[in-house]
């Protein structure tokens, strides 16, 4: 399918990119896309290698680029949030200036757009159109189903060299990547901790209300999003965390942690009375009330 250029003063984004480590950013995506670009076709169209989408210029596949690299030049300087697009920049700004947003009557969480505030509501309703159809997953929104297609495929081409990690989109690498720089930019004002990514500050935040925003279809509420998609597990039956010993699988990777310890012989919680340890923190609750019991 080919994509008509854009009018010309979208072009201008790509002369307005900001400044601060953006620039050797910009140059890799630049030898990204020279290495990555064909010229076909009389018309000389350029035709992007990694989905088959075209474009009449150039400049147009080198925004489109963006979404196969995860650059973000455009960056807020109220929270640090980027953007592959200028004009995305400056409709995130209308958060911090509270110019015509959409409010969620449920939560109160704003949004620039309707279309986002839609998509948002369907946390509050657990509605999932967007299934896939290898497994029994479901998604709110088209483009988190297409991510989860890469998964099946196998499609994990971001790897990042301080770890084994690997990820089907560079913007997840590029998050991940902050914990191991330590980069913990959005910080809770109602206790100080602080956090890599402002939707985990956010879900932080549910627990000194108390909301729990994140739904599952059989009732059951969670504040955080990761919570709820653990959850979400036991329904499917996936168990995709597997013991490197012995071959027993579990929902969540805390679980196959804990479990671990018994191959392990771990034991990293300790009693401050006795100094007896203990590899599941329950058992220590329970020894600790021997200690208090009355003779």
């Amino acid at each position: 399918m080919e994509f008509e250029e854009e009018p010309c003063r979208m072009r201008d984004e790509d002369t307005e990119e900001q400044t601060d480590g953006n620039a050797v950013i910009s140059q890799t995506v630049e030898n990204f896309t020279q290495i990555r670009v064909r010229k076909t076709g009389a018309n000389g169209s350029f035709v992007c290698t990694e989905c088959g989408n075209s474009f009449s210029q150039k400049s147009s596949l080198k925004r489109h680029m963006r979404v196969h690299t995860g650059e973000r030049p455009f960056t807020c300087t109220q929270c640090g949030r980027s953007y592959s697009r200028k004009q995305e920049l400056t409709k995130h700004m209308r958060i911090h200036t509270g110019e015509n947003l959409f409010t969620c009557t449920q939560c109160g969480k704003d949004f620039v757009d309707k279309k986002g505030l839609t998509r948002h509501l369907l946390v509050h309703t657990g509605e999932k159109p967007f299934k896939c159809t290898q497994c029994v997953k479901s998604f709110r929104d088209r483009s988190a189903l297409k991510d989860h297609l890469d998964s099946h495929a196998g499609v994990r081409s971001f790897s990042c060299d301080q770890c084994d990690k690997t990820f089907v989109l560079a913007s997840h690498l590029k998050t991940h990547l902050k914990v191991h720089a330590g980069v913990k930019p959005h910080v809770c004002s109602l206790c100080g901790k602080s956090f890599a990514r402002l939707h985990t500050l956010k879900d932080h935040q549910n627990m000194h209300s108390g909301m729990k925003p994140y739904i599952c279809d059989c009732g059951k509420s969670f504040t955080a999003q990761s919570n709820l998609i653990e959850h979400q597990k036991i329904h499917t039956g996936e168990k995709p965390h597997k013991c490197s010993h012995c071959g027993k699988s579990f929902f969540s990777l805390k679980s196959l942690k804990n479990h671990e310890r018994v191959h392990t012989g771990e034991k990293p919680h300790q009693c401050s009375l006795c100094g007896k340890s203990f590899a599941h923190y329950p058992n220590l609750l329970v020894h600790k009330k021997n200690h208090y019991k009355v003779v």
